[in-house]
């Protein structure tokens, strides 16, 4: 019997890792990368990969990716996901799962960091695709919601703008597309340009690995 998502989190270390990971980006002033983040990616890397026609196999790799993709940040915040990589590939082995399969996430979560990272296998594209569209309000720390620390935070302030976001796939014609709702009030549009441009370009560049287009609506308009 092949090792699944549910089998991993039945290791305490696996959500122990995230938790502390997160716990330490909550130091540096980072949004959240914890269960919740985590969890959200695992979901959305296999819808990607399950609406794009692979197997179900592929599919249960991607949602394991996903769930371990920020682990690295437990040790430090740069190369995280290289370091990442090296733990998740510990943890899997020692969960006795195939090493072919193990290499495969290792190097999905090496590459899924838009600033050295690439699309170099089916994994690591849905991985990114996935990551990058993780723009909510929800991640904004709670006690730096007020308007001070939004106006001094841009970061902050983009993920507190967005009231809504989703991934959306259109199998038929081979796109995936980023909806998201934001409040202008609170952040124009710009802004998400501003700190997300590098994000989108990998994103674009996942979705051509992945032979689909990239889409990227926000408020109902049409941005890429």
């Amino acid at each position: 019997m092949k090792k699944t998502l549910e089998d991993l989190r039945e290791n305490p270390k696996v959500e122990l890792f995230i938790r502390k990971a997160d716990e330490q980006l909550a130091g540096l002033g980072y949004t959240e990368h914890g269960i919740r983040h985590a969890t959200w990616v695992s979901k959305n890397t296999g819808y990607i990969l399950r609406e794009l026609g692979y197997d179900s196999r592929i599919v249960e790799l991607g949602k394991i990716a996903g769930f371990l993709h920020d682990i690295g940040n437990l040790i430090n915040r740069e190369h995280h996901a290289q370091v990442g990589a090296v733990l998740a590939g510990n943890i899997l082995e020692e969960e006795g799962f195939d090493l072919d399969e193990v290499a495969d996430v290792m190097m999905a979560i090496g590459n899924h960091h838009e600033e050295d990272g690439y699309p170099v296998s089916v994994l690591s594209a849905a991985l990114i695709l996935a990551d990058k569209a993780d723009v909510h309000r929800s991640r904004v720390r709670k006690g730096t919601v007020n308007l001070d620390n939004l106006q001094k935070d841009i970061h902050d302030r983009v993920n507190y703008s967005a009231t809504k976001s989703f991934i959306e796939v259109d199998a038929t014609k081979k796109i995936v597309r980023y909806k998201i709702e934001v409040d202008t009030k609170i952040a124009p549009v710009v802004d998400y340009f501003r700190i997300f441009l590098q994000r989108m370009l990998i994103a674009s560049k996942s979705a051509r690995f992945l032979n689909a287009k990239f889409e990227l609506f926000i408020n109902d308009t049409k941005m890429m």
